[in-house]
């Protein structure tokens, strides 16, 4: 009688209680205060690639760097407890292009559930985590490594 669960659903009585089941999971600071990625590395999860079919992950571990030009401190987009979670067509290339360099990135469009908004903001860490994504200092010595922004 919650409004949200049909209370005719025989499945209704299978369902844990939001509190319960995170409850069970690492805690964080922010958002649903899961370490969603601590949670992922120490094996209490296991997320499956599609919902409906088996597929295997494609586990890509590699940085990207963005932001090269503002003020704030760089973004360093971790592919792999991405790719850890989801197939790679849950991204690309409906939300991003696969080329370095075609995809331009605004928080404008990121607050208003675009781009990584479509997850951060929704069921990933608030996008008040500002530091979590711009990480990198603009001194480091990862802007001046070779392949620096791919």
């Amino acid at each position: 009688m919650d409004g949200v669960h049909d209370p005719k659903s025989p499945a209704l009585g299978l369902l844990q209680e939001p509190g319960e089941a995170l409850s069970k999971l690492p805690p964080d600071t922010a958002g649903n205060q899961v370490a969603w990625v601590r949670a992922l590395e120490e094996g209490t999860i296991e997320p499956r690639a599609t919902l409906f079919r088996q597929a295997p992950m494609e586990v890509r571990d590699t940085d990207v760097l963005l932001n090269l030009k503002g003020s704030t401190p760089v973004v360093r987009f971790p592919h792999k407890p991405h790719t850890r979670w989801l197939a790679c067509s849950n991204c690309h290339d409906q939300l991003f292009k696969k080329e370095p360099g075609s995809n331009v990135y605004s928080m404008e469009r990121i607050l208003q559930g675009e781009q990584c908004g479509v997850c951060h903001g929704a069921v990933a860490f608030p996008l008040t985590e500002c530091n979590r994504c711009h990480s990198v200092p603009r001194r480091s010595p990862a802007l001046a490594a070779p392949g620096a922004g791919r």
